[in-house]
């Protein structure tokens, strides 16, 4: 619990979630907040290849500053907590790794575009990330390490966290496509009313997520022709390749939205010749009915001299020309219309 608002969160009084101590050749072992501030007291005792993972949940108040008194995060990872900007990023300062990225919720449901920031600050022996909601990826990561993968430094950890979320979307992009495929086969069948709101909506999240998720370019390219001095060539390498990674499964959902395009004026196009049929019908039957309209109209007047008022075969004679006018119409209509 904690003392100012009375809940936890989902972590500890100091809002540590989980925390992990990595050493070379071991599997990854669990440590609190109170062994991690030990650990990071000492870190100039530890071995150079020794790093530790510190989880925050930024719901509870008391994470920034237990990061601040013990960490010793870069000023920019906290400019970045508190900035407006959420684009996805990874970025150097001062040695320092500082990246910024979006993530699907742990519920996440193509009902809505349900999107959170996770922010991380890597050095070469500590690894810093906080969010406010639950996330996949990292939770993806979490199960990762405590399944035993070996991760033997803070620059793979976060290519492991890339890639988990370069999974998560492909799972994504996967259930996506399920979607458009059942969507197209609909239209097939001739039924296009509701899917044409259900292609509007799926459209509208994946462009939503391309656009929060898509790292920025100049940024990453920065880092890559200049990496801190702690992270080692292939480590670099391993960075750059699963950027590529996502890149490509970026790729595959701007595929799919343009496929969405595509069906969206497919169906568009048989909605307006469904309605121009229907409008062709309707002046069809209207032009049949104008003959019998303007009959009825004119011998429906209270005036006197009307024709066949007298007639014993008045009525007869009117029923007569009726059809016919409208027989003369009718083939003039359809004369017409074999000509165009």
């Amino acid at each position: 619990m904690t003392g100012v608002t009375g809940f936890s969160y989902g972590s500890d009084p100091s809002g540590l979630i989980w925390g992990f101590r990595f050493k070379p050749g071991v599997t990854a072992s669990r440590i609190n907040s109170v062994q991690a501030a030990e650990w990071l007291l000492g870190v100039q005792e530890h071995d150079p290849a020794e790093f530790i993972w510190l989880h925050f949940n930024l719901s509870n108040t008391a994470s920034e500053k237990w990061m601040h008194e013990h960490a010793q995060v870069a000023d920019e990872f906290n400019e970045a907590l508190h900035d407006g900007s959420r684009s996805t990023r990874i970025e150097q300062a001062d040695n320092t790794l500082i990246a910024v990225v979006n993530d699907v919720l742990h519920s996440f449901s193509f009902e809505s575009a349900d999107i959170a920031t996770l922010w991380l600050n890597v050095t070469q022996n500590v690894v810093i990330s906080a969010r406010r909601t639950p996330l996949k990826s990292i939770e993806r990561l979490r199960q990762a390490v405590e399944h035993g993968d070996q991760i033997q430094s803070s620059v793979e950890l976060l290519v492991h966290l890339l890639r988990d979320q370069a999974d998560v979307l492909v799972k994504i992009v996967r259930d996506a496509v399920a979607r458009v495929d059942k969507v197209e086969d609909t239209l097939l069948s001739g039924r296009v009313n509701k899917q044409r709101t259900d292609l509007g909506a799926l459209r509208r999240i994946l462009v939503r997520l391309q656009r929060l998720l898509a790292p920025e370019p100049a940024a990453l390219f920065r880092l890559l022709q200049k990496p801190p001095t702690w992270v080692a060539e292939l480590a670099a390498q391993e960075l750059r390749q699963s950027t590529e990674e996502f890149t490509v499964v970026l790729s595959d959902m701007s595929s799919l939205q343009e496929r969405i395009k595509l069906l969206q004026e497919e169906i568009a196009a048989q909605v307006n010749e469904e309605n121009n049929r229907s409008l062709y019908v309707l002046t069809i039957v209207t032009v049949l009915a104008l003959p019998i309209n303007i009959i009825t109209g004119l011998l429906g007047m209270n005036v006197g001299g009307i024709p066949f008022a007298e007639h014993s075969y008045g009525f007869w004679i009117v029923a007569g020309i009726v059809p016919t006018c409208t027989a003369i119409v009718g083939w003039l209509v359809i004369r017409k219309q074999k000509q165009d």
